[in-house]
């Protein structure tokens, strides 16, 4: 009864809430509830705010204990979501598939099944010594990603 509860606040909160969405929700034994959220326009400390109040205010404490954490995706964590994606384009992914192989470049576009990737990559001269410049790009199937993390550039 409490997951179908918090199940239903957190879309009332995501509706009002439009940027925000949901990227895991995981309920623990006693009763422990982490949420974790991420943003179109990324999340701030009361955007958890709103949405852990949304939830904690609604459930009766009375009728069942419970403790309630709701924090953002870290920027280390892997994507999960597509909207993730969507909001991440523009910025450089490192993409591991489910063939082992990885690829690292920049998400220029997100589909509804794939994404692409472009990159630079040295290869050598057709004619003579030497190596050349040249632009690649992938278009990757989500069914075909084991996982993808933001490269983060300092």
């Amino acid at each position: 009864m409490l997951k179908e509860k918090v199940k239903a606040l957190l879309v009332e909160a995501f509706e009002e809430y439009g940027s925000l969405f949901l990227v895991d929700l995981s309920f623990k034994g006693n009763n422990e509830i982490t949420v974790v959220i991420d943003g179109d326009e990324g999340v701030t400390v009361q955007d958890c705010i709103n949405v852990s109040r949304k939830v904690e205010h609604n459930l009766d404490r009375e009728e069942e204990d419970f403790s309630l954490e709701v924090m953002s995706s870290g920027a280390t964590e892997p994507l999960i979501n597509k909207r993730q994606y969507k909001k991440n384009v523009g910025r450089d992914l490192d993409v591991k598939l489910q063939d082992g192989s990885k690829i690292t470049g920049l998400l220029t576009k997100v589909e509804e099944n794939t994404i692409t990737l472009s990159w630079k990559e040295r290869v050598p001269k057709e004619v003579g010594k030497g190596k050349v410049t040249v632009d690649k790009e992938e278009i990757i199937s989500f069914d075909a990603i084991e996982q993808a993390k933001v490269k983060i550039k300092f």
